[in-house]
């Protein structure tokens, strides 16, 4: 009687640590529906409207070789970048591919996939109002006042690196840059290449004070926590798609050429 009463204890235990009776993992969710969600927000160039009103840009590659390789149909779901952990906690899409940065704080929330790219924070500023600033230090000041999307790596990397400036924060990227052509703030922080191509399309306007970003952070794949069997299947995609050479050769097109410059307004 007492073995048993042991052994009903130990199963219990295990039942309860989620030892026993494993979640469905988001793999064989996707397999079963044919059909995987991708939560992801716009970036020029990670992930854009072309003309025709059509999703374009690195990320959305990436996702549809992803899906083509699962042998499934990809479904992009566009979120706001302020709730887009929240969404897929709450299952409105099975991952995010959307350009999102390893951090330890979205770490608690999320898993990580290892890299599959690395990017960094670049500034793009307004020629008159930000005549003569070339360096971290010259917008560093309470009355230079610089605009960020809310939410992102960008303003956690502002709010760092240039603390005693003044913010403003947006939704969206481009009310962010709809500020700086207006000459209303000094400069917008963004992920690169965005300030660059900025510059380069509005070359009366606007300039990069410095040539190289001025951070460097990983980006990966966020999952919900505890599904280890959707980070092997990404983790191992994203090598071989490192080896292949898919990854280099798109994020080559995306964001070493403006080749795909007259698709979008």
């Amino acid at each position: 009687m007492k073995r048993w009463l042991a052994g009903l204890m130990m199963v219990l235990m295990l039942a309860c640590s989620g030892q026993l009776w494993a979640e469905e993992s988001v793999i064989e969710s996707i397999q079963k529906k044919g059909v995987i969600r991708v939560g992801m927000s716009t970036f020029v160039p990670w992930a854009m409207r072309d003309k025709t009103g059509e999703l374009i840009g690195f990320e959305i590659d990436v996702a549809r070789e992803l899906a083509k390789d699962m042998g499934v149909k990809v479904e992009f779901v566009p979120t706001n970048w302020s709730g887009i952990i929240p969404a897929l906690l709450t299952g409105k899409f099975d991952v995010i591919i959307g350009g999102m940065g390893i951090t330890p704080k979205r770490n608690l929330k999320v898993n990580f996939s290892d890299p599959y790219d690395f990017t960094g924070m670049s500034l793009v500023a307004h020629k008159k109002k930000a005549a003569g600033f070339s360096s971290l230090a010259d917008f560093d000041k309470k009355n230079v006042t610089i605009a960020v999307r809310i939410g992102t790596t960008a303003e956690m990397a502002a709010k760092k690196f240039i603390p005693n400036a003044t913010f403003k924060l947006f939704e969206n990227e481009s009310q962010a840059l709809q500020e700086l052509y207006l000459g209303r703030v000094h400069a917008v922080v963004a992920s690169a290449p965005l300030p660059t191509f900025q510059a380069l399309k509005f070359p009366e306007k606007l300039f990069v004070p410095m040539t190289e970003p001025f951070t460097k952070e990983p980006i990966g794949f966020a999952v919900k926590k505890g599904d280890f069997d959707a980070l092997n299947y990404f983790n191992n995609w994203i090598r071989v798609k490192q080896a292949d050479g898919f990854l280099a050769s798109t994020k080559h097109h995306w964001f070493e050429t403006r080749d795909w410059a007259d698709q979008v307004k």
